[in-house]
């Protein structure tokens, strides 16, 4: 099937923004899509070597070579007093810290009181900080506020917020006490974020049922799309997007990213690709939705 191009839009950026509210405010339910491009936009990105990677994890890049925050999720760190150090410090400052920013705060504001679901591979758990119901938002690739066995010996994960916060007041040179470190309460092994980096990962398989009912609650009605900071090549999240917009009869796609732009041919005619700063754009179309 012919596509278009990577960097055409489907109707052409801001011009379209009254069209674009009005969709979403004729609509059933909105189901917002989001990925890198929206942690980016709030001050997190994962795979910089940047000023605010520097401040937060320079020691940690001096001492052992680390060039980005994805690095360090990954690694398998010497010592379980150091994996937790750095994972600790990640989430006291992006977590722990958080205040609600412009971004989420003009989200909330476009969708207004319509029903929504979120469905995202950020894992700070910025949603639900900022207010959004932990029961309408699926986060396919696990969070960073939880735990699970590290050997995947049971299906259950944990919270871990405040023994987090307890670890980065505690840490010394990116390592944590040794009695803060947590084991696991079946087997008595190591625990891990509960993130998908090895294959011991537990999906969320409840959050993806409650997804799927909403779907099914919205079969055939207006649903509005919404496609925030995803890459073209992106086929966990964009590309089933975009098979339900194409299935969908009544659905409208709304995707928004910088300098990528990518709908098929099957849904042009109704989709919205919006080219730009993604703060700008949600800005924009917050001030047109009022409310």
């Amino acid at each position: 099937m012919k596509r278009k191009s990577l960097y055409q839009e489907g109707k052409t950026a801001l011009k379209h923004k009254e069209e674009i509210v009005n969709k979403i405010e004729e609509a059933d339910a909105v189901l917002i899509g989001t990925s890198n491009g929206l942690s980016i936009t709030e001050g997190l990105h994962l795979f910089a070597d940047n000023q605010a990677f520097e401040e937060l994890f320079g020691d940690l890049k001096q001492k052992y070579g680390m060039r980005c925050i994805l690095q360090g999720m990954g690694a398998r760190w010497n010592s379980e007093e150091e994996k937790w150090g750095f994972w600790s410090r990640l989430v006291h400052h992006y977590c722990g810290e958080y205040q609600e920013s412009q971004v989420m705060a003009d989200l909330k504001k476009i969708i207004g009181k319509k029903d929504y679901f979120v469905i995202t591979s950020n894992g700070e758990c910025h949603f639900e900080l900022c207010g959004f119901a932990p029961e309408k938002i699926y986060e396919v690739e696990g969070n960073w506020l939880t735990m699970q066995c590290a050997s995947r010996c049971h299906e259950k994960v944990y919270p871990w917020a405040d023994l987090a916060e307890k670890m980065a007041k505690a840490e010394q040179k990116g390592k944590v006490p040794s009695e803060l470190i947590p084991n696991c309460p079946v087997c008595g092994g190591s625990m891990q974020i509960h993130m998908e980096t090895d294959r011991n990962f537990i999906p969320e398989t409840e959050s993806r049922k409650r997804l799927e009912a909403f779907l099914e609650k919205y079969h055939g009605k207006k649903l509005v799309i919404l496609e925030l900071g995803i890459g073209w090549r992106n086929q966990l999240i964009k590309a089933p997007l975009m098979r339900l917009t194409a299935r969908e009869p009544q659905a409208v796609y709304v995707t928004v990213n910088l300098g990528e732009i990518f709908i098929p041919d099957e849904i042009r005619d109704k989709s919205y690709g919006l080219d730009g700063d993604l703060a700008e754009i949600l800005r924009a179309l917050a001030k047109e939705r009022g409310d």
